[in-house]
């Protein structure tokens, strides 16, 4: 049966420092990721209650954390390139959707994201070029 599953982080405030900023610019107080990664149906519909028969997402979570903190980030976009490296370390994450988001953007209010999808074609490439670079 065709199916598709999927493990959904959302609204996850991170600590991280990105961007420069000068004395009028409007520094955000929150950068939040959204991260929705495709896995196989057989790692949801298991056939009994056992952490082996799942994807362990806990210790990504971690990198992540560990990335965040890891150094100052000029652009979202570095930042969020080194989470799709390290997702593409997972053999069990097919593909993948991740956003980041700051607020406020002007006036106290507004958030402003980036959003990347890396299909299952992208993610093999990645993991491709990640590993002749290893």
């Amino acid at each position: 049966m065709p199916s598709q599953s999927f493990i959904e982080l959302k609204d996850l405030q991170i600590a991280v420092r990105i961007g420069t900023y000068g004395p009028d610019d409007v520094v955000p107080d929150a950068h939040i990721l959204d991260l929705t990664l495709t896995i196989s149906s057989d790692l949801v519909m298991v056939p009994r209650d056992e952490m082996a028969l799942v994807f362990d997402y806990d210790p990504l979570i971690r990198r992540i954390d560990t990335l965040a903190q890891a150094q100052h980030y000029e652009t979202q976009e570095r930042l969020m390139t080194r989470i799709v490296q390290a997702c593409a370390e997972y053999p069990q994450i097919e593909a993948l959707t991740i956003s980041l988001r700051k607020r406020p953007v002007l006036s106290g209010t507004g958030t402003l994201g980036v959003r990347l999808i890396v299909d299952g074609e992208a993610m093999t490439v990645l993991r491709n070029s990640l590993s002749v670079s290893v």
